[in-house]
């Protein structure tokens, strides 16, 4: 049984993308794209109150008739209500987002409801993760899905889903949105192995130019120097003009280099590197990647260890060492 919903479910998920085409965020939920349903609940409630009509009818019982009628109207105002829950909605996402291998990657939607009635108990739901949420009158509301991830990779969900079975659980009602999202999968951060030494010219691997990093020392005043250089107090001890001069030390980058670890199984290869780029970035080195087919120039900050991590869950997972 549990499988033949599953069936269901999916066919009525590609016919809604065959009708919908792929969609845009943010995206608006209009009528159209909502479809509603009752719940076990409501299709049992609904044979209860025509058993409640037919009994009435049989013992002509006018108390019975309109507590009956007067469920019926209710049940369609919930449907009304149940509907309504969703449409005029506007929905945002991000789509592409990173995470490590055994970890959970966070899926971050927005709801915007620009109505004038609050919007309760929006189940947002991607694969089999489910998070509730609901959003004021006028207002907006950030909400995030914790998708566990247990392999290296990109995983892609084609869509995901927003439900509601507001106000009674009697109905429920659902769309789908049909953008796709992304979750780079980097591999776990693992490896024992120290950083690899800076390369590059100078036998120290370092290079001194002018800078703003180490004082050096006095040197003769010229004519453009920046005035937050000059050594005020020399001045005003009756000295001659004179300015501090400064060194600053250039690292010479560290390559993270498949290739030194070639004792290492591929997947151990890809850990070891990822724990490197994580210490490399902590320890704020330049720093390149090196892999088969790939290479990574030299860099740091937020974006180039996006782009590394990035570059080690694309790495293909059936590559020989």
């Amino acid at each position: 049984m549990k499988r033949l919903r599953r069936a269901a479910t999916l066919r009525l998920a590609r016919w809604a993308a065959r009708r919908h085409g792929r969609d845009t965020l943010p995206i608006t939920i209009n009528r159209r794209r909502i479809y509603i349903i009752p719940t076990r609940f409501g299709i049992a409630l609904a044979l209860l109150l025509v058993a409640m009509l037919l009994a009435g009818l049989n013992y002509n019982s006018n108390l019975g008739l309109a507590f009956g009628f007067l469920m019926m109207s209710l049940v369609l105002v919930a449907m009304h209500h149940c509907h309504r829950n969703l449409q005029g909605l506007i929905v945002d996402a991000r789509t592409e987002v990173d995470a490590f291998a055994g970890g959970v990657a966070r899926l971050e939607f927005v709801m915007h409801n620009d109505a004038a009635v609050a919007r309760s108990d929006i189940e947002i739901r991607c694969g089999d993760v489910i998070a509730i949420h609901s959003v004021a009158a006028g207002s907006y509301h950030r909400a995030a899905l914790e998708l566990p991830v247990s392999r290296r990779g990109i995983a892609r969900h084609e869509r995901f889903e927003l439900r509601t079975r507001y106000p009674f659980g009697w109905f429920r009602a659902w769309t789908y949105v049909q953008s796709p999202l992304t979750v780079f999968v980097a591999p776990e951060p693992r490896g024992g192995r120290s950083l690899p030494p800076a390369t590059g010219g100078g036998s120290a691997g370092l290079s001194e130019q002018r800078g703003d990093e180490d004082f050096a020392g006095l040197r003769s005043y010229e004519p453009g120097v920046p005035l937050k250089h000059m050594a005020w107090k020399v001045l005003a001890r009756g000295g001659e003009a004179a300015v501090r001069s400064y060194t600053a030390q250039a690292a010479q980058p560290e390559w993270l280099d498949w290739s030194a670890l070639q004792d290492l199984d591929p997947e151990m290869r890809l850990s070891q590197l990822c724990r490197w780029i994580l210490d490399s970035e902590h320890d704020r080195h330049t720093y390149g990647l090196r892999l088969p087919g790939a290479e990574m120039a030299p860099g740091k900050g937020a974006a180039h260890r996006l782009l590394c991590l990035r570059t080690l869950a694309e790495y293909p997972a059936d590559t020989s060492a």
